[in-house]
């Protein structure tokens, strides 16, 4: 049965300009709630990227509330999911479902890597149907967290 108060949101919309201060701290948020094993010194590394090559140049898909408050953005190109990243205090609430069903809707075989030591988001991405691929020691920017491929056909 759908989800009444999902039926109840905004649709998931692009990104504006306006809107990357509220992605940043949606970013910020869930990082810090998920990506422990992320040493301080890599995290600011990150932060700088997503702030000076990744915010700038991209629009992401937005899944907000009645009040138009960011709950979760996904950013992808092609079949590849770049980002998906949910406000911690959205957890669980189905808001990474629908930006999943949202990239299926434009972009029915999706491909994502995820990395190894966040089990909760291998996890979540199972559910929503994806499956192992591959697996790398490093991640995309030579650093010792690995990712784990994952493909939904």
């Amino acid at each position: 049965m759908p989800n009444q108060a999902a039926a109840l949101l905004p649709p998931i919309r692009l990104s504006t300009e306006a809107d990357i201060p509220e992605i940043h701290r949606v970013w910020r948020a869930s990082v810090h709630a998920t990506h422990g094993f992320i040493s301080p010194t890599d995290l600011d590394f990150y932060e700088q990227l997503l702030c000076t090559l990744y915010l700038p140049t991209a629009r992401v898909w937005l899944a907000t509330d009645a009040s138009g408050q960011i709950m979760g953005f996904i950013g992808f190109g092609g079949p590849k999911i770049d980002c998906l990243f949910v406000d911690p205090a959205f957890h669980r609430r189905g808001v990474g479902q629908r930006l999943i069903a949202h990239a299926a809707s434009l972009q029915p075989n999706l491909l994502v890597d995820v990395n190894e030591q966040n089990p909760g988001a291998i996890a979540f991405y199972v559910a929503q149907g994806f499956r192992y691929v591959g697996r790398t020691d490093l991640d995309h920017c030579g650093k010792p967290y690995p990712l784990v491929y994952l493909a939904r056909f």
